[in-house]
């Protein structure tokens, strides 16, 4: 039983902390705030259909990087419920076609994000603007880099990776 729980913390650290790598190296080429953001490491919202433990992960990973990288309290708040929704959303499809793994994040950050730019940093552009804007950037990293990382990890490594079930 203990080491289930080491293996779920462990798990969700991991992935936590790949998140904050992954989205500080894109901050510095200026794509992970803003109107067009793509997120590098917003493919890993796939990873719940392997762990649970990644729900978690995520969303430590979301708050950590929201704030090293300067976004206002609403953006750390609710950019990280965002995440929250989005990986609980996939993990509850995990037993459906892969299409649809990606959904969840790809629709939570397309509808809070938008509000977070507009009433948080006042960003003058038209929310629909915004939603099409965040939502092509959530496609190009959750729909096309998760399921690539998926696909990736389906098969060869996922068994090594998440053995235990927590």
């Amino acid at each position: 039983m203990r080491n289930k729980k080491v293996l779920f913390i462990t798990q969700g650290a991991v992935i936590a902390a790949i998140y904050v790598v992954l989205t500080y190296i894109v901050s510095l080429l200026g794509l992970t705030n803003g109107v067009i953001q793509v997120r590098l490491s917003e493919a890993l919202t796939i990873l719940p259909v392997f762990t649970p433990a990644a729900i978690p992960g995520l969303v430590v990973g979301c708050v950590i990087s929201n704030i090293l990288t300067g976004a206002v309290i609403w953006d750390v708040i609710f950019g990280s419920l965002a995440t929250l929704i989005g990986a609980v959303g996939t993990y509850l499809l995990r037993k459906h076609h892969r299409i649809l793994y990606p959904l969840p994040p790809i629709i939570a950050n397309t509808v809070i994000v938008p509000l977070v730019l507009t009433y948080a940093y006042g960003v003058p552009d038209a929310l629909w603007f915004s939603a099409l804007t965040v939502c092509a950037g959530e496609v190009i990293s959750c729909g096309v880099l998760g399921l690539l990382l998926y696909h990736g990890l389906d098969n060869k490594y996922c068994r090594r990776l998440f053995t235990a079930k927590v």
